[in-house]
């Protein structure tokens, strides 16, 4: 093995430590992120029963991994918000409202393509 395969093995090893050290932080700190991941836990199971083909297991799937990806960036730009400052600003106001909606669009996202999976199903 070259160097330069030992560098890339060691930027994916550090980018997968990293990448756990920020799931568990969401987990720790972020109480909308345990939310939906608990939600999510529990309804994957039903989405391998309720899809019926591989395209709809990967909707199924890739809508809730949407949901957590943004509630992840979102929880971000509240981190970096705070942490420029805590007093009432404007613009700090303007950038955690416009993280939350990104979350809230991803779970309108998620919800539809699960009830249109599920009416498919169901009347389809």
């Amino acid at each position: 093995m070259g160097a330069e395969n030992k560098g890339l093995m060691r930027h994916i090893i550090n980018a997968l430590i990293w990448s756990m050290a920020g799931i568990k932080a969401a987990w720790q700190n972020e109480l909308a992120f345990r939310s939906q991941a608990i939600v999510i836990a529990i309804l994957l199971p039903f989405g391998f029963w309720l899809g019926r083909t591989v395209v709809e297991w990967a909707l199924l799937f890739g809508s809730c991994m949407l949901v957590l990806i943004v509630e992840l960036l979102n929880s971000a730009l509240e981190t970096i918000v705070d942490r420029i400052g805590l007093e009432l600003h404007e613009l700090s106001g303007r950038a955690k409202d416009l993280g939350s909606a990104a979350a809230f669009f991803s779970m309108i996202t998620a919800a539809i393509i699960w009830g249109l999976i599920a009416y498919e199903r169901f009347f389809g």
